[in-house]
């Protein structure tokens, strides 16, 4: 895995060196193992890289064969060998055994429509000096980020915002519609960001950059299938699926470990792991000081059970507070809960302990319907159905038991919860599913100063999502199009960004997602609901396949959604100062973004311990992040020095033609 950063020109000015540099110094924790730039008259690249797939001659930037298409990349496309053995006997010739060069001789045969034929996560820069244009891509979940700002004409991009910040060229400065996107649905959608001006590529999609202007296309969308019975092949169409993203995932020069959370869909990755490689398999996992988050009972019986080297990142209160301020900088967006903390301190572990690629399992409750939120929207459709019924509505008091409260502080369970998840939208309304869950977190704006109020009610960011659900939406399964929201707003901009690529590459993992394997999304996607969620049953098929993969007692036990402390991690006596600095009254009014009476209110509850409930925990978190944030981007951000010139890897330019070698041309 790797970072890549880039500028093109609307006027062939040059790129500077030095510039290029600085965008790859802000990349460096995303690609520790070598650096390189190509510096053009109209194009500029720059690559950080993390050596996972052929060590020796991977470098980048790299180009075909005449120099005409310069390519720079961030992922693994796991299928490289078979879409190699496609293009040879076309008559194209490597130089290295890179997946890298193969999306270069993929772009020379097939153009723009080469994505469709890749398995894997990636984003991508691909410069062709045959029309002076510049072809960008992100992978089909969005596992892999790219951002992107036009200025004047001059389109900046890279891994990172913070790249396109070190280049100088614009300043950064806060956008109140993102931040209200932040507060309402966890994370900003693309293709905004919480920065104004500055955009992320949607997933599924790619741009065409040249003369100044900038188009953009879905080359990919998710899609799902009414169909009322499973197909007599399902459970050995699911077995050939998952070993065959788990094998491709293994492809590496590198060993690759797994993280262990001692969930179902964890066990199953690392147990089909296990048994594919060549090594000793290396499992990872956090453990919490309080029980009611501790799963490592179930992780360590899982590692005995695959026979893996397993190590275990302690997790307290203290540890979460002491490295929140590195979290937020390197997720660059306000967070509203503290959970990619710890994920933050066991990708250190990992690489402390040598390993730089792990399997996890983020995706399965996505694709087979494991969260409590698809129970929820059927229970409530459930009682809707019989508005006059006292019985089903206590349906609802079975869901969310790791809640301690409720809504509004609620005790959870009760007449006020129910009221409150039955009253919270018709069912006819395409958010039905997550209207609750964005009425809950929005009570964030409660705290916004009179400015922030006026700008972000400008919009409408609920309706402007209700707005870009796709053609045919409604006439999907409800849970299918619940499943739909949660894929749009939670797991590409959140789950496998501020928990995922965010905080494995701030220590240079690489984190692969078996289960986002497209093949097996499209498979999932035309199974009937009943395969994957029964009753208050969730992931029904994916338990009758995993029988003799995993434990009994991991296949039994329900979802238990991963969780971190939130307030009470910065309320102890030794809490770092930075907790009152960026709460106080002054840097309050610096930001300008929340009321300072608003916030003094909160934090004294938060100090008598009685701010104990889901919303006040979320808006606690996402004022003090957002403080940091602010202070880290806005307020005070110091590009980094430029990388030395005479260490890069790869140093090309305009007058690059084909490289005499094997080796990457040098300068």
């Amino acid at each position: 895995m790797c970072g890549l950063a880039g500028i093109a020109r609307h006027e062939p000015r040059g790129v500077p060196d030095e510039v290029l540099r600085r965008m790859a110094a802000a990349l460096r924790h995303r690609g520790p193992d070598g650096y390189g730039i190509y510096a053009g008259r109209r194009v500029g690249l720059a690559h950080t890289r993390l050596s996972i797939i052929d060590l020796v001659s991977g470098a980048q930037p790299l180009t075909n064969e005449d120099g005409r298409i310069v390519i720079v990349y961030n992922g693994e496309v796991y299928n490289y060998i078979e879409l190699r053995r496609e293009l040879e006997p076309l008559g194209h010739r490597f130089r290295t055994q890179s997946d890298t060069e193969v999306l270069v001789h993929a772009y020379e045969q097939w153009g723009e429509r080469m994505l469709e034929r890749l398995n894997g996560q990636f984003a991508l820069a691909i410069y062709d000096r045959r029309d002076e244009s510049l072809f960008l891509a992100r992978d089909r979940f969005g596992v892999r980020p790219l951002f992107y700002a036009l200025h004047g004409g001059d389109l900046l991009f890279g891994s990172e915002v913070k790249a396109i910040l070190a280049a100088g060229e614009i300043a950064a400065a806060p956008d109140p519609a993102g931040l209200d996107e932040v507060f309402t649905f966890w994370a900003a959608r693309a293709p905004r960001t919480p920065f104004r001006g500055v955009h992320q590529l949607e997933p599924g999609a790619c741009a065409r950059w040249r003369d100044g202007r900038l188009t953009t296309a879905r080359w990919y969308a998710l899609h799902y299938e009414s169909v009322a019975a499973e197909p007599a092949d399902a459970l050995a169409t699911l077995d050939t699926l998952m070993r065959d993203s788990v094998r491709l995932r293994m492809r590496a020069d590198v060993p690759v470990g797994g993280y262990l959370s001692g969930g179902l869909d964890s066990s199953i990755t690392c147990a089909l792991a296990a048994a594919a490689s060549p090594h000793d398999l290396r499992t990872f996992s956090v453990s919490f000081d309080d029980p009611a988050l501790d799963e490592s009972d179930f992780q360590r019986e899982v590692a005995a059970g695959v026979k893996s080297r397993h190590a275990v990142q302690q997790i307290g209160r203290r540890e979460i507070a002491a490295v929140f301020p590195e979290v937020v900088r390197h997720a660059e967006t306000p967070l509203v809960r503290t959970a990619p903390a710890p994920m933050f301190l066991l990708s250190r572990l990992t690489r402390d302990q040598g390993i730089k690629v792990v399997l996890t399992g983020e995706g399965s409750d996505e694709l087979f319907l494991g969260y409590d939120i698809f129970k929820e929207t059927a229970v409530r459709l459930f009682c809707l159905r019989q508005p006059a019924s006292t019985a089903r509505p206590k349906l609802l008091d079975r869901l969310y038991p790791y809640l301690a409260q409720g809504t509004g502080g609620a005790a959870r369970g009760g007449e006020f919860w129910r009221k409150f998840f039955l009253a919270a939208a018709a069912p006819g309304d395409p958010l039905f599913s997550h209207l609750p869950r964005f009425a809950l977190t929005s009570r964030i704006r409660e705290f916004y100063s009179d400015d922030v109020k006026r700008e972000a009610g400008r919009r409408d960011v609920v309706d402007e999502l209700r707005q870009s659900v796709p053609s045919g939406f409604m006439g999907w399964r409800p849970e299918h199009r619940a499943a739909w929201l949660e894929m749009d707003t939670l797991l590409a901009s959140y789950l496998l960004s501020s928990q995922g690529d965010r905080m494995g590459l701030a220590h240079g993992i690489e984190g692969r997602f078996p289960f986002l394997d497209h093949r097996l999304y499209e498979f999932t996607s035309r199974l009937p609901v009943g395969s994957k969620l029964r009753g208050m049953h969730e992931k029904v098929i994916l338990r009758r396949w995993a029988r003799g993969i995993v434990p009994p007692r991991v296949l039994a036990r329900h979802k238990q959604p991963y969780r971190a402390p939130d307030i009470p991690a910065f309320m102890d006596a030794g809490r770092p100062g930075y907790v009152d600095e960026m709460l106080g009254e002054p840097a309050l009014r610096a930001s300008g973004l929340f009321d300072p009476a608003a916030v003094g209110g909160l934090l004294r509850r938060c100090r008598d311990g009685r701010a104990t409930g889901f919303a006040e925990n979320q808006a606690f978190v996402a004022i003090l992040s957002t403080q940091l944030w602010h202070d880290a981007f806005i307020r005070d951000f110091t590009p980094p020095a430029p990388l030395p010139a005479d260490r890069a890897d790869v140093r090309l330019d305009d007058s690059a033609a084909a490289p005499p070698s094997l080796e990457p041309l040098l300068h």
